[in-house]
């Protein structure tokens, strides 16, 4: 089946000057809104740098009709939405989903805190410390610091190598010219004239639009002001440079007077320019040896300027071949009249994406204002683009444009599905559900074909799992991601999510998206993961990432036992075990998926063991980050796996959400990264609490957590009996199938098959919270305390000692 077109949005502008975008999609199961403040970083005065940012920070602080405890983010919180926002170097993004239900409250909300913002100076003292934690980590995280270096070669007059982010230094809350010149930029660029509103969601354009003239009216009015052209990129006649550092080559174009269609055509190059499919520049330069990954990013871009980025990644030793060869590529694909089939095909990427974007995404793309796709005034933008860079005429007969993406239309099936090595015929004694059914075949199949989510929408979900005898290898495991580069590229460009995550002795292999590729997306991935070819063994440099995010990455791994490594995929695949899951899919899919499933490598296995019982333990895991900065993540996992337990430990995380927030970033002011959630690990349920700091060891990180959790009681104890009603109400709406989305449910529902629960895994969770009461509660509060579902904490330091005991 097809997914309907997406309908372009609805734009107009309201009485009192507010521009907004409304889009009607029936489809989705939460609204979003995203206000774009044409204002930013560079719109500050010189004298006061990070103005901007520390604006946007002071309007969450609360109002005094919404205090922060009744806010726009405690609200999006507590009803399991989404907010968050963005200062750049010309805008100010503010952006945040819920269901529909809740979401005129969140718009009213967001109005509120934008009209009549917190300025009081305790406030303004304690955020700008938060901000002089982000700016310590800031300058100590080597890939921010590559990315600042960027603007190295641009003139030095430019704001963007100026410094943006505010810290104690430039912003001086006890000066009354700078107390003046908050409140001014506050009443210059905060008005209705220079303000866009994105709403999405299923309400009618006419519901839509009342909500939109609701938020407005609230709104000071005034015309657009102009923002002020910023000077020239570079100075003199040179209009690109280039970095040298080891493993990586960038080169920086800048344009200046570009027409208005420029940001599309500059995207539009920015694609192919990052295509690996043969023929094109990548995969020569791979082929050559003169660099391994390409990325192609447009950095900046205002008022007809614009700022080009080619990151490439293991370059050869002379950069001059490499341009070279770009240029040469570049005349190649200026020679082409007019881009007919790229254009084509990048116009039904760009579809297919609406198709699976989320409301928060649909609305934030709105705010862009881009068409979707490479107009024809976007063509002659991007002509005059390649003429700037210099694309050459004479160009070598070698290259071609890239092969049409296998997923975007319908595709033949691999032929020949082939055994890997090891594999015998018995491993292939597999059949589709719908030929189970017709032979009234009665043994469980190893792969679940679930009726949990219905199979009336264009989306659907599957997950694969083996259970491998040995823990691959570091290398191994980045061969086999580098093997699905390419297919997961196209499948995303299809509108089809994949991943691959080898953790430890347990591989998941997991599509979410339209089902019409999914069969041959799973085709191709599975030939690629079985069939490692000798370019699958080069080495990619990772980006570092902050230690928080490291820690991050490396927890579903130190969930699982650790076993000894081994590089044989042939032995890995051929003693492996697996079963699977697939959700919301149609008959038509499942019957197109017959070929897929023959293919799977290893031994079906419908009776995967789930995870042992919870051990009462304290566990520390020492992970080695290139920071000074302190990180600390302490998960604590429900006493059981049964259901009440689970409904016990989902109300705390709820209850903990926002307190915890304002005690350890508000309050005690650790760092700016600070958070306490919910997480589903392997199938085990719990509280994951995380904070970085710049100054805070791991030691006393953990003791501020172990202090808000033995006050858990007390902060139950806090909630009156209506209170706690609400609450537990709230958090059951989150299950409701009208407002949770295809893909968190579908990921609800494997984490469920992993714990061994049933198909009806969703309705038995909400029916738990709603027998949940206070002395069930606090039990499960003190459970928490005890870690009689244990603790497990990772940190960049080594544990503190008993009852602490060190773990790999």
């Amino acid at each position: 089946m097809s997914a309907p077109t997406h309908p372009r949005p609805h734009t107009e502008t309201l009485a009192n000057g507010l521009r907004v975008t409304l889009r009607h999609m029936p489809g989705l199961k939460r609204s979003a809104a995203a206000l774009r403040v044409a204002a930013g970083s560079h719109d500050v005065p010189l004298a006061w740098p990070g103005l901007a940012h520390f604006l946007e920070h002071l309007l969450f602080l609360g109002t005094e009709r919404f205090p922060a405890d009744q806010g726009l983010m405690t609200y999006v919180q507590t009803h399991g939405g989404q907010v968050n926002a963005s200062t750049r170097e010309r805008t100010t993004d503010f952006f945040f989903e819920l269901p529909p239900t809740s979401f005129s409250a969140g718009l009213e909300r967001l109005s509120d805190m934008l009209v009549h913002p917190r300025m009081s100076p305790d406030d303004q003292l304690r955020e700008r410390e938060v901000l002089h934690a982000e700016f310590i980590a800031w300058s100590q995280d080597a890939l921010a610091q590559q990315q600042f270096a960027l603007s190295d070669g641009l003139s030095a007059i430019h704001p963007l190598r100026g410094f943006h982010a505010g810290n104690r230094d430039s912003l001086p809350v006890s000066q009354a010219d700078f107390q003046q010149a908050l409140r001014d930029f506050h009443q210059q660029f905060y008005r209705t004239g220079q303000m866009t509103l994105s709403l999405v969601g299923p309400q009618s354009l006419e519901q839509l639009r009342a909500l939109a003239e609701q938020f407005a009216a609230v709104l000071p009015a005034g015309d657009k002001v102009a923002q002020s052209a910023p000077p020239s990129l570079m100075e003199g006649e040179t209009t690109s440079y280039q970095q040298v550092a080891e493993r990586r080559l960038d080169l920086l174009h800048t344009f200046e007077a570009l027409p208005e269609s420029s940001a599309e055509a500059l995207a539009f190059l920015c694609h192919w320019l990052n295509s690996a499919k043969p023929g094109g520049l990548l995969a020569h330069l791979r082929k050559q040896g003169l660099a391994d990954r390409l990325e192609a990013t447009v950095l900046y871009q205002f008022a007809g300027q614009a700022l080009l980025h080619l990151a490439f990644t293991a370059p050869a030793e002379t950069p001059g071949a490499l341009r070279e060869q770009l240029r040469d590529w570049l005349g190649f694909f200026a020679a082409q009249q007019d881009w007919p089939a790229l254009r084509e095909e990048y116009a039904a990427l760009l579809q297919r994406q609406q198709q699976v974007s989320s409301a928060l995404q649909l609305a934030r793309l709105d705010s862009e204002q881009r068409d979707s796709g490479l107009s024809e005034s976007g063509v002659a933008a991007l002509k005059q683009i390649l003429q700037k860079i210099g694309a050459v005429d004479n160009f070598s007969s070698h290259w071609q444009l890239p092969a049409a993406n296998p997923f975007l239309r319908a595709a033949e099936p691999l032929a020949n599905a082939g055994l890997i090595r090891g594999q015998t015929s018995a491993h292939r004694g597999l059949r589709t559900f719908a030929q189970d059914r017709s032979r009234s075949r009665r043994e469980r199949s190893p792969m679940q074909f679930s009726q949990a989510l219905p199979d009336n929408s264009a989306e659907g979900a599957m997950f694969l799992r083996w259970q491998m005898e040995a823990t691959a290898t570091a290398d191994l495991q980045a061969r086999l991601q580098r093997s699905l580069r390419d297919v997961t590229d196209d499948a995303r460009q299809a509108g089809v999510e994949l991943s691959f995550t080898p953790t430890r002795n347990q591989w998941l292999l997991k599509l979410i998206g339209l089902q019409d590729p999914l069969p041959v997306v799973l085709e191709h991935a599975l030939k690629n993961l079985t069939q490692i070819d000798a370019d699958s063994a080069l080495s990619e440099q990772e980006q570092p990432l902050m230690p928080i995010r490291q820690l991050l990455k490396v927890l579903p791994e130190r969930c699982l036992q650790s076993l000894p490594p081994s590089d044989d995929i042939g032995h890995l695949w051929t003693t492996s075990r697996w079963d699977g899951l697939a959700l919301g899919l149609n008959a038509q899919t499942q019957a197109a998926m017959g070929l897929a499933l023959s293919r799977i490598p290893g031994m079906p296995d419908n009776q995967l063991p789930i995870l042992p019982a919870p051990v009462a333990e304290h566990r520390w895991s020492h992970v080695e980050t290139d920071s000074s900065e302190h990180a600390l993540l302490l998960f604590c996992p429900s006493a059981t796996r049964e259901i009440a337990d689970e409904a016990a430990w989902r109300l705390l995380a709820h209850l903990c959400q926002a307190p915890f927030y304002q005690r350890l970033r508000v309050e005690l002011q650790l760092g700016y990264a600070v958070f306490s959630a919910l997480r589903q690990i392997q199938g085990r349920t719990g509280l994951l609490f995380g904070v970085q700091s710049p100054t805070a060891p791991a030691g006393e990180l953990l003791g501020h957590i172990q202090r808000f959790l033995e006050a858990l009681p007390a902060l139950i104890e806090q909630h009156d009996d209506a209170s706690l009603i609400e609450q537990r109400q709230l958090l059951a709406g989150q299950l409701d199938a009208s407002v949770l989305s295809r893909k968190d449910a579908a990921e609800w529902l494997w984490q469920a098959k992993l714990a061994g629960h049933s198909s009806d895994y969703l309705a038995r969770l909400t029916a738990a919270l709603g027998q949940l009461d206070r002395p069930a509660l606090l039990t499960a509060a003190q459970r928490l305390i005890r870690a009689d579902g244990g603790w497990l904490c990772l940190a960049n330091s080594v544990g503190p000692g008993a009852p602490w005991q060190a773990t790999k």
